[in-house]
């Protein structure tokens, strides 16, 4: 293995290596992770030895020595260590050796144990305590799947992991306060905001001006006139403005904006200030539509809610065969062998006491059994696919957003999947990066969706066009506002003091969502936005709701060309049997299965392929068999 080799391998473990043991390396077993952030022959004989010094400490004495050329404090920590024995190095294993050969990228999890030294002796003298050997199995786990997460090309670019405390009214203060200041800076890249004023120098004037102001949505009232009246907020003070109902298309874009929004208004103040054009932070024209410069298909579901018993287990089996390539024709079984992720967009179970008399509708009734009933089905799913999965309202876990990734408490078997990532909810990934062909990869957001019932039911243009039926203009109206959840009781939300985690900072490349059960899939500014089916029958509590369920459907999404198919995993006669008015069209396609399953299999599987959407953003294909909903969200 090449010298330069060897260094970027412990360079993306945090690790920089001093040129005195570089030839060693090939030789010699070496911890992969540890406090120290550079190793040599020293800092080796402090980790074989265990001894107790500040590494900070003996890091500034090596920037002293090398930089200042100040050796004194270093040779006291020198002297420090040639009052113990130094023990030698340990030889490698001929499996270690092998496998630094392939580089980082060739590692399997199965061929990583020789790197689970984390932060050991190499050779120790005493044996780990109870609480080191449990510490020491977690880091060997976060180490196992940090590699599995470079080598699936993943980076998490942000996942909400900070514990819950108590909250007070000053943290929802600085929550909005850091809210306003993030969207702020987006508004004020718009020229026409430019030439800014706070709203206590514009209440001082006294004579007739064009104003400029960016503030907070504090209330909204329409006038006896018919006009729309908004109260607008700054950390200065308040003011009114007025929309005039005359100014049609600005009008309608009042009339969707909801309390505590962050919008941009130009106008003329006089006493209040009258309206002539409103600005919301919005994703700019100048966002890329990237495209994979290598095949590959990525997979989207949500709500599976196994523990119900409303769980379409037959179809989510004929879901996971088709994934295995195990049934299918051949180019359906081709796609599945080019799949490189899985999402799963909350509600991963069904849960328990999500809803009044939710026992009676429960087949499994511990929480922890319908994860490992979840964990059982996923393991069907080959290890190489990654399977991200975030939770829901139905998971276990604070309600809150953001909710935490769910951890080995309640989920253990699930967790301990080597090929399940666990993110929160929201949460954003980047995926499929290629450096070496210019290409940065995919940014994903996963948003269960937990505000969508409040805007469908809030919003005049969704509540006109089918309401919870709707979730693409919902998703189109969030990425407008860059906040999933803007309005104060529109979900519960953590109020986190330091910054808005709702807030969408970075524009992704896809946003997938779930929670109302709806298939939709539009495209707004180069954004794909998918709304994810679920796998559970309607409810009695669904239908109270006003829901109507789309199940059995999942996304497959072409990385190189950016179309985005759907897959109806349901029977034709379940199919037939769907709303005829938002129902679609299905393409019957005849199933060729492998004949070492065949026989085992004691019903004829028929995988019925309805292609809703085949293309988000060039033209459609005479091939696709579209829905009106889906037709009406291309449109949108």
């Amino acid at each position: 293995m090449e010298s330069q080799d060897i260094i970027n391998f412990y360079l993306d473990n945090d690790i920089l290596i001093s040129p005195d043991i570089l030839k060693e390396l090939q030789y010699t077993a070496l911890p992969m992770k540890t406090k120290f952030s550079v190793l040599n022959k020293d800092i080796l004989a402090i980790i074989n030895n265990n001894k107790q010094i500040l590494v900070e400490d003996f890091e500034k004495a090596i920037v002293l020595k090398e930089k200042h050329k100040n050796t004194k404090l270093y040779d006291k920590f020198i002297e420090y260590l040639k009052n113990s024995d130094i023990q030698p190095l340990a030889p490698i294993s001929n499996t270690v050796s092998n496998n630094l050969d392939g580089g980082a990228d060739s590692l399997s999890a199965n061929e990583l144990s020789y790197s689970i030294d984390i932060n050991k002796k190499v050779s120790e003298k005493e044996p780990l305590t109870k609480k080191e050997q449990i510490k020491q199995t977690i880091a060997d786990e976060e180490h196992i799947k940090n590699i599995f997460l470079k080598k699936s090309r993943i980076k998490i670019i942000s996942s909400y992991i900070s514990k819950s405390r108590k909250w007070s009214v000053h943290d929802f203060v600085s929550l909005y306060q850091a809210r306003f200041k993030e969207l702020e800076k987006i508004l004020r890249a718009r020229q026409e905001l430019q030439n800014l004023t706070s709203i206590a120098r514009i209440t001082q004037k006294k004579e007739r001006e064009n104003v400029a102001i960016i503030g907070v949505v504090y209330d909204k009232a329409v006038t006896k006139t018919g006009n729309i009246m908004l109260t607008i907020e700054d950390p200065t003070g308040m003011i009114k403005t007025v929309v005039n109902k005359n100014k049609e298309e600005l009008f309608r874009l009042a009339e969707e904006i909801q309390l505590d929004e962050v919008i941009g208004l130009v106008g003329m103040f006089d006493q209040i200030v009258f309206v002539n054009n409103m600005f919301i932070p919005d994703i700019p024209l100048t966002k890329e539509l990237r495209k994979s410069p290598e095949e590959g298909y990525f997979v989207v579901i949500a709500d599976t809610e196994p523990g119900s018993k409303l769980f379409l287990e037959k179809e989510f089996d004929k879901f996971l065969l088709w994934l295995s390539g195990d049934i299918g024709s051949e180019k359906q079984r081709e796609v599945a062998s080019k799949v490189k992720y899985v999402f799963i967009a909350g509600d991963l179970v069904n849960g328990v006491g999500i809803y009044p008399g939710q026992e009676f509708d429960l087949k499994i009734i511990d929480i922890r059994d319908q994860y490992k009933a979840l964990a059982d089905l996923l393991k069907r799913i080959p290890e190489h696919i990654p399977i991200f999965i975030c939770p829901g309202n139905h998971d276990v876990g604070r309600m809150s957003e953001p909710q935490p990734p769910l951890t080995k408490e309640y989920a253990e078997e699930l967790i301990s999947l080597p090929n399940v990532v666990s993110v929160s909810n929201p949460s954003t990934v980047n995926i499929y990066a290629q450096p070496e062909n210019g290409f940065e990869g995919f940014d994903v957001m996963f948003y269960h969706g937990g505000s969508f019932v409040y805007y469908s039911e809030h919003l005049p243009n969704v509540r006109k066009s089918g309401g919870q039926k709707r979730p693409d203009l919902i998703m189109k109206y969030l990425l407008q506002r860059r906040h999933l959840s803007p309005t104060h009781t529109a979900t519960l939300f953590i109020p986190d003091p330091s910054h808005d985690p709702l807030v969408i900072d970075k524009v992704p490349d896809f946003l997938l969502t779930g929670h109302v059960h709806r298939a939709t899939v539009s495209n707004y500014k180069n954004v794909t936005c998918i709304n994810a089916s679920c796998w559970t029958g309607q409810s009695e509590e669904q239908e109270r709701r006003g829901l109507e369920a789309q199940p059995a459907r999942a996304f497959i999404v072409d990385m190189h060309t950016r179309e985005v198919k759907i897959m109806n995993f349901l029977s034709k006669e379940d199919q037939d049997k769907e709303n005829p008015v938002v129902g679609p069209i299905s393409i019957e396609i005849k199933q060729e299965i492998k004949p070492e399953i065949k026989q085992e299999m004691k019903l004829e599987v028929k995988l019925d392929i309805q292609q809703e959407v085949k293309q988000v953003v060039s033209t459609l294909s005479k091939e696709s068999a579209i829905s009106k909903d889906s037709k009406e969200a291309a449109h949108d």
